[in-house]
């Protein structure tokens, strides 16, 4: 008895975090209570409709593992948790439904909802209020497997909607509803929007249809991360239903678009992988380099050269979205934390086809891992080269790897961030800032160098051409010194000889002096 105590009131809290989500209203106040509801008598009650019957709202109603032949109508904010979706059933007895939920704030998890004897008005599960979650349920064998009609705000995730033989999943006038990761398979048509706009539908696999999705006068839904394979129509887009944005589904079937209809086919540079797409990608970032055209009016840019895959990974408390384009298998991603290194590593298999280079194109947030310090290698003895794609933000690093694959062998790829890588990268860069000012300064140094020596051979062309003066002035010096000295003789000459001549005119003759007597 413990040990279901804990398992319900583990259940009870994966509930109410869940709800959260959904800005449900439903609180595990002091007031609510849990509800016990077990077929064998072993509980107050026998039947889930008695447990609601007497539930209030924020009270949380737990079934027991059994089969309830019964329909359930819910009209108050409660939480119905099954034991086990596989083992905890209920087999509807109302002709036109199973559950039929018309509160707001209601919340259904682990059970398998289905009618053994369908008819063309029966529904798994109905629901015309706002607010609710459908989560970890199986929804088979009714005429149509979940019908939201006028109702908004309510989240759809991790069910199985199978084996219905109307739709899957059906919308009349309801709007802002989330489907995400549902399989979706074997029913007639797997998704039908009739009037419903700004709705979700992400990661879910629609497979095996008749028609994957049918769009009536629906616009501004948004389809990402699905899967359409082996439906016999990938989808019918008809009827004024534009402004549709479908970006990283993988197509593996027909889509038909009636004639005069736009929608959007990628988002964020990324589209949709088509399996008969012939392009080739010649910058080698996992995008094909010419469109993928589906009519004159629709049209997708950038079409995947392999199949989308995404994938949760939770760092404190934060989820974080890691998407993987790949011509390989992807298989057993895990996101994990060295409980000694305390590394970061983003790990997953990829499985080969036909021996061929394989690539993965890599989305990973950058507050996940920053995208300058890390590393990545193979498991086993294959080489992987990895480039850094130039779209890379501050956002997300996007990283492209190949590596050879080998038919049907699974390897392993591991993507590696470490403080020490950034401690050792920061370290690396002061390094670099530290050798480009010595450089920096060498350079200086040397010019200085150079200058100096410029300077001195300068000096020394000066003090040469300075000693050739000197002696060039010397040696005239020492000629105007000789120019004096002759210049002096020869006036001395000159003036001894005028005295001299001069003497010689007013001194009389002895003839003279004779004659004068």
């Amino acid at each position: 008895m413990l040990k279901k105590i804990v398992y319900v009131l583990l259940i009870v809290l994966c509930s109410l975090s869940m709800l959260s989500l959904m800005r449900s209203k439903i609180s595990a106040s002091g007031q609510s209570k849990i509800l016990y509801v077990n077929a064998d008598g072993s509980t107050e009650f026998l039947t889930i409709q008695e447990a609601v019957s007497n539930a209030s709202s924020g009270d949380i109603i737990f079934v027991y593992k059994g089969t309830y032949n019964e329909s359930v109508e819910v009209d108050r904010s409660v939480s119905l948790v099954g034991e086990d979706r596989d083992s905890t059933v209920i087999d509807g007895q109302n002709p036109q439904f199973v559950i039929n939920v018309t509160a707001d704030d209601v919340s259904i998890t682990g059970f398998t909802i289905k009618k053994s004897f369908a008819n063309a008005s029966s529904v798994g599960i109905r629901v015309s209020s706002n607010g609710n979650m459908i989560s970890h349920s199986k929804v088979e064998g009714t005429y149509e497997g979940i019908i939201l009609n006028g109702a908004t705000d309510n989240f759809v995730s991790d069910n199985v909607i199978s084996g219905n033989f109307a739709d899957g999943i059906s919308l009349y006038f309801s709007n802002k509803n989330v489907f995400s990761r549902n399989a979706i398979l074997n029913n007639y048509e797997g998704v039908s929007l009739y009037k419903s706009d700004n709705n979700t539908f992400s990661d879910n696999m629609i497979s095996g249809n008749r028609e994957g999705v049918s769009l009536l006068s629906s616009g501004n839904n948004v389809f990402s991360g699905n899967t359409f394979v082996n439906n016999q129509d990938g989808g019918t887009i008809s009827f004024y239903s534009n402004h549709n944005a479908f970006y990283d589904n993988n197509f593996h079937d027909v889509i038909k678009i009636e004639s005069g209809v736009a929608n959007i086919w990628n988002y964020a540079g990324e589209g949709n992988y088509w399996r008969d797409y012939t392009g080739q990608d010649s910058n080698k970032d996992g995008i094909g380099n010419t469109p993928y055209s589906i009519d004159a009016n629709n049209r997708d840019n950038n079409p995947l050269m392999g199949m989308y895959s995404g994938f949760d990974a939770v760092l404190t408390g934060e989820t974080y979205r890691v998407s993987i384009i790949s011509n390989s298998t992807i298989s057993d991603f895990r996101f994990e934390i060295g409980a000694e290194t305390g590394n970061k590593m983003v790990r997953f298999n990829v499985t080969g086809q036909d021996g061929s280079t394989g690539f993965s194109r890599v989305a990973i947030p950058a507050r996940l891992m920053k995208n300058y310090s890390f590393i990545v290698f193979g498991g086993g003895e294959e080489e992987i080269n990895s480039t850094l794609l130039d779209i890379s933000t501050s956002a997300n690093m996007f990283l492209y790897l190949t590596y050879p694959t080998y038919f049907h062998v699974s390897q392993t790829v591991a993507i590696i961030y470490s403080d020490l890588l950034d401690e050792n990268l920061k370290l690396q860069t002061d390094l670099s800032n530290l050798n480009t000012t010595y450089l920096d300064l060498l350079s200086n140094y040397t010019a200085l160098l150079n200058r100096y020596n410029q300077l001195q051979q300068n000096y020394l062309g000066l003090n040469t051409s300075y000693s050739e003066h000197l002696v060039t002035y010397q040696e005239n010096l020492e000629n105007f010194r000789n120019l004096t000295y002759i210049f002096a003789a020869a006036t001395a000459v000159f003036i001894i000889t005028t005295f001299y001549l001069s003497r010689r005119l007013h001194v009389p003759t002895p003839k003279a002096f004779e004659d004068k007597k």
